[in-house]
């Protein structure tokens, strides 16, 4: 399938459809969709962009489709790709913003969304396997992750973890610079 605007739109706003959970339920639909049946990016490519868009601030989802929209066709792209990504959510918003107060108190909706619990569940499930695949390679990728764990359980700020494992990568780069590459 050709890299057009309106391509990156429909595929995007396929996922965006899609896309129950947030962000974290990403990675899966963006390794079937784009790496396997369209060949746009590779698996690692997509797993880099996603790692990246974890570490800016706002929307997972709407960041790593920026990264993929500008890698398939530059800005045009990236205005494909997060318009895509956004506007199942926009429309659903609007759509039910009229019964949302009908719709809470219903027992069916209580059940349907449990379902989909379950479902997101898995989906992070998957993603942490296929980041770990790629990320903890070796014994310093598997320190900074119990590290990182650790940190996480004892309640330091995410942001000093990120910040502290990119500068204990940089540092381990400057020492080891042939093991980085």
């Amino acid at each position: 399938m050709q890299k057009t605007f309106w391509n990156i739109y429909k595929t995007f706003f396929k996922i965006g459809a899609l896309l129950l959970g947030g962000g974290y339920v990403i990675l899966p639909m963006l390794q079937s969709e784009i790496s396997e049946k369209k060949g746009w990016a590779t698996t690692d490519e997509i797993i880099e962009y996603y790692a990246l868009s974890q570490s800016l601030p706002g929307v997972i989802a709407a960041n790593i489709s920026i990264f993929v929209g500008q890698k398939l066709l530059g800005i045009r792209g990236a205005i494909a790709a997060i318009t895509g990504v956004i506007t199942p959510a926009f429309l659903a918003i609007i759509l039910i913003a009229n019964i949302l107060s009908e719709l809470v108190t219903k027992h069916s909706v209580h059940s349907i969304f449990s379902g989909v619990a379950v479902g997101v569940v898995v989906l992070v499930i998957l993603t942490i396997k296929e980041m770990w695949n790629k990320s903890v390679t070796d014994k310093f990728t598997t320190f900074i992750f119990i590290a990182a764990m650790i940190l996480g359980f004892v309640k330091v700020s995410p942001v000093w973890i990120i910040i502290g494992s990119i500068l204990i990568g940089i540092i381990n780069r400057i020492k080891n610079p042939k093991e980085a590459e």
